[in-house]
């Protein structure tokens, strides 16, 4: 399956609003919004739980394209990160895409793009963990794991190239 090298947002607001109200993820009639943060870490403070944040990490197949040489790499270890809430019948998610630097270039890292299938896998596992989490309900998809549905072959992952693990938070070590 091929995949686009480009970052685009609105892919995955659009699929957000359309699982949110086509498909009825969170029927619970509160709104709920997807915005971007580039620069929010996994880390919750004590005032933030205070105030119902909470923190997801999605290890998602991705493929990036490098700016100044334009070479293509697949990554099956793209951390997303996902800062959901919900207060007063508004919920919020903020994601952050983490990158990933060319191993040719090292000038930087790129941002990756999804496949339409990828982003919605992801954002069907931060509804569940919104069910579980803001509304009570069971985390059924606990043992569906984004590397599940077809083997995609990639390099061994470099903890120097990934911008997740230079920050502590990769998935590498997830299954």
């Amino acid at each position: 399956m091929s995949r686009s090298t480009e970052w685009i947002p609105a892919l995955w607001l659009d699929v957000f609003n359309e699982l949110l109200y086509d498909d009825n993820q969170l029927d619970y009639e509160d709104q709920w919004t997807l915005n971007f943060s580039y620069s929010q870490t996994d880390t919750v403070t004590k005032d933030e739980r205070k105030r119902g944040w909470k923190v997801y990490a999605h290890c998602a197949r991705g493929k990036f394209q490098c700016a100044s040489c334009r070479k293509t790499w697949p990554s099956a270890r793209v951390v997303v990160l996902f800062r959901y809430r919900l207060q007063r019948g508004r919920g919020t998610v903020i994601m952050r895409p983490f990158g990933q630097a060319c191993r040719r270039c090292q000038d930087g890292y790129e941002l990756g793009g999804f496949s339409e299938n990828e982003v919605e896998h992801a954002l069907l596992r931060v509804f569940a963990k919104i069910r579980k989490n803001c509304y009570g309900e069971d985390d059924d998809d606990d043992d569906v794991s984004s590397t599940e549905s077809t083997v995609v072959r990639t390099r061994p992952h470099e903890d120097s190239l990934c911008e997740a693990c230079c920050m502590g938070i990769c998935c590498q070590d997830d299954s």
